[in-house]
């Protein structure tokens, strides 16, 4: 495996926290070169150091933040069009993405996008859930979905890659095995109280989100957005209630489950390990993972109990790296079949590629 830093790498919407990672998780990757950052073009960061908004990636992070206007990005074409491979990261407004990310892609360049401008494959949906009217439906069965755990086979040599959501991972990670290994009943909905830190609403300031006036609560009652995802990625109806909470970075999900009758604990623990036990980022837990344990890291941490034929499932994640940044350089190892752990574990557990 090459350790040349020679495939470049983009990142749209550098500034906000998904962003920053991606950017810093390029610098340090072996392989990938960080080329751009771009933001909107109305942005104030625009013209900016991502290492003034970030100080302490001062010395790392010095590059300037290029704004997003049409000149700017046909030149950016223009650069990566003679490239062998390259990669451009959509760190951005579902919208911005979804007008975008088609425009980017080419045959030698990879568009992963972070938003849900191209999650859900029923475009009646996107009005609903996402406020615009999805103008590429004929592609969206098309686009893989990039749950590297589930769907690596699917993400070589595609144009595009649309990332899951922080919820949805968390939420997808705990309840697929069982839906795999036929375990639960045919009138299970998997109920999801899943709690995110404030860094899931993004970086700009607002009341709702700040320290000294949030505790914990629930929002988005039915109406969430990652409500269709979850139910398009695991099969079958869900009820989920995300709430938000006064830490910064994580989400714990405790997901509640109807096993059929007469599941032994042995069958949930072989459907949770026969999924996971060669996935490196996944942590199968003999105890309840706390928050602490996976904030700043790119793992998945489960832990499950059985009483009778009632199942708790508790899914733990960072919202900012396992539920979107790290789990993008995830994919896009993946895509340059490179180990998918490269620049995200130390290199010892990354030789070869998959």
């Amino acid at each position: 495996m090459a350790n040349n830093k020679n495939i470049p790498c983009v990142v749209f919407g550098a500034s906000g926290y998904a962003g920053v990672e991606l950017a810093k998780m390029i610098v340090n990757h072996p392989t990938f070169s960080l080329e751009a950052l771009f933001v909107s073009e109305q942005s104030s960061d625009a013209n900016k150091l991502l290492s003034d908004l970030y100080p302490k990636y001062k010395g790392l992070l010095d590059f300037t933040l290029v704004p997003g206007g049409k000149a700017n990005i046909e030149a950016l074409k223009s650069t990566l069009s003679g490239v062998d491979q390259g990669l451009i990261f959509l760190a951005t407004p579902h919208e911005f993405s979804h007008d975008i990310a088609n425009s980017l892609t080419a045959n030698n360049i990879t568009v992963l996008d972070l938003s849900g401008g191209f999650r859900l494959q029923d475009p009646d949906l996107y009005p609903e859930y996402y406020g615009f009217a999805h103008q590429y439906a004929e592609q969206l069965s098309d686009i893989p979905y990039g749950l590297p755990e589930w769907n690596a086979h699917n993400l070589k040599d595609k144009a595009l890659i649309s990332l899951p959501g922080c919820y949805p991972t968390a939420s997808q990670m705990a309840i697929k095995p069982l839906v795999k290994s036929e375990l639960l009943t045919d009138q299970c909905t998997p109920v999801i109280n899943a709690i995110s830190g404030v860094s899931g609403a993004g970086r700009k300031a607002a009341l709702a989100t700040s320290f000294c006036e949030l505790s914990l609560k629930p929002y988005n009652l039915f109406v969430h957005r990652h409500l269709p995802e979850i139910c398009q990625e695991v099969g079958r109806k869900v009820i989920f209630t995300p709430h938000v909470a006064n830490f910064d970075r994580g989400i714990l999900a405790t997901i509640v489950m109807q096993v059929k009758e007469g599941t032994t604990l042995e069958q949930i623990n072989m459907a949770f390990e026969s999924q996971y036990s060669d996935k490196p980022f996944v942590r199968l837990r003999s105890e309840a993972p706390h928050i602490n344990d996976v904030a700043h890291t790119p793992y998945c941490d489960l832990y499950w109990q059985l009483n009778g034929t009632d199942l708790i499932v508790i899914s733990a994640i960072d919202n900012v790296l396992k539920g979107a940044s790290s789990q993008a350089i995830q994919c896009a190892n993946i895509v340059c079949g490179l180990h998918e752990g490269l620049g995200l574990l130390p290199t010892s557990q990354t030789q070869g590629a998959i």
